[in-house]
């Protein structure tokens, strides 16, 4: 087994970890000049790049002083990464038993699960991962993600869950991550689903479940027909007349769009602090070019969340509308920051400079604004074709108009 030259790297610097802390206090305990040969040899291929060398020497060790722990944990480390599983991990659990460095645990943990023990590899994972977040990116994230998958296949969602938070304050922009992390937030999902079908399946909460659903997959009437379902079954339900208003809001039909507006003050009534459904009154107000009315609304949102950026786009918007600029410039400028992507802030910052006479900075903006467009029209098209192109799924969206 010939390793390649980045698997050979990889094998000198796992090798060396465990060089540094063994080798001094074992050289005393070597059987015969001839074993002290050959752990002398095996060092100095390693020295030399030369890790796949090294791996007979450490046998031949072994042969003559079995319990030399320098030959021990060296070689079960070597052959972790040559991929010899099954004689890597007896070698590496007796290291551990008497020297347990978190990454030797983690390298035994991997072992037992590429040589079958998923529930030994499970526990060794466990005990170890937790040490390993101090060390380097990639093992923290090989170990992370096999924990995961251990975890799931066990039925223990929480556990990966856990994990999987950890990986994502660690690595927040790695793929492999994400996509784990979307998996398991889905299993999640979809137990709680069956568990409440189950336990109670014409609830106001399974109806709310499946209206949450519906709306997801644009199913807008289906989603609509859940939401009253839950109404009834609990009128006092907090949080219900907004979620509805959200899907109502999205229908073509000119009823249900006007009804939106109503719900949205029944969400108010209920629950005064209720920001987001503040905002949306004072958009309903925007475009009936009912300017106090709206600014009142906003302000009233922003009081409750300063840091929103609807409602701090909605205010500035109806500000410059009522010739207030400067204290539109600074809401613009705190949407900004609260998210640098969105093009409609952008947009209006753009205008609002040329306003102000500030032509650079209308500049700036226009180039921000037509690179996140650019972004966001790209992935809008990728969503688009995902879904158009999905089994069973194409005729249905191109009928409803879905967007992604």
């Amino acid at each position: 087994m010939r390793p390649s030259r980045v698997a050979s790297q990889r094998l000198v610097l796992a090798a060396a970890l465990w060089t540094c802390s063994a080798h001094g206090q074992a050289a005393a305990g070597i059987a015969t000049s001839s074993a002290q040969q050959h752990l002398q040899q095996a060092h100095a291929f390693l020295a030399q790049k030369q890790p796949a060398k090294a791996i007979p020497e450490f046998q031949a060790v072994l042969q003559v002083d079995p319990n030399n722990a320098d030959a021990v944990g060296n070689l079960g480390v070597l052959l972790y990464f040559v991929g010899d599983y099954a004689h890597a991990e007896p070698l590496l659990e007796r290291t551990v038993a008497t020297q347990p460095v978190p990454k030797l645990k983690g390298l035994l943990g991997l072992a037992q699960r590429r040589s079958g023990q998923p529930e030994a590899a499970r526990a060794t994972l466990t005990q170890a991962f937790p040490a390993l977040l101090q060390g380097q990116d990639a093992f923290v994230r090989e170990v992370g993600l096999e924990l995961v998958e251990l975890d799931s296949a066990a039925g223990d969602l929480p556990a990966a869950a856990a994990v999987i938070a950890q990986l994502k304050a660690r690595l927040p922009a790695d793929a492999g991550v994400l996509y784990a992390a979307y998996r398991v937030n889905t299993d999640l999902a979809n137990e709680a689903m069956l568990q409440l079908s189950l336990v109670a399946p014409s609830s106001a909460e399974m109806h709310r479940a499946m209206a949450h659903e519906l709306s997801r997959e644009r199913d807008l009437k289906g989603a609509i027909t859940n939401y009253r379902a839950a109404m009834a079954a609990d009128p006092k339900m907090t949080g219900l007349h907004f979620e509805l208003a959200e899907v109502l809001r999205q229908s073509p039909e000119p009823e249900l769009k006007a009804e939106a507006e109503q719900q949205y003050q029944l969400a108010v009534k209920a629950d005064p602090s209720n920001a987001q459904a503040l905002t949306r009154l004072g958009d309903y107000a925007a475009d009936r070019s009912e300017h106090d009315s709206a600014i009142t609304y906003y302000r009233s949102a922003l009081k409750l969340a300063p840091q929103d950026s609807n409602a701090n786009v909605g205010l500035a918007h109806e500000l410059v509308e009522t010739n207030h600029p400067d204290e539109a410039l600074a809401l613009l400028l705190n949407a900004e920051k609260a998210d640098p992507t969105d093009t409609l802030v952008h947009f209006r910052l753009a205008a609002l400079y040329r306003r102000l006479k500030r032509p650079d900075d209308a500049h700036r903006e226009v180039a921000d604004y037509e690179r996140y467009k650019a972004m966001k029209d790209k992935l809008h098209a990728v969503y688009k074709e995902m879904r158009v192109n999905a089994p069973g799924r194409g005729s249905e969206d191109q009928t409803q108009g879905a967007k992604p």
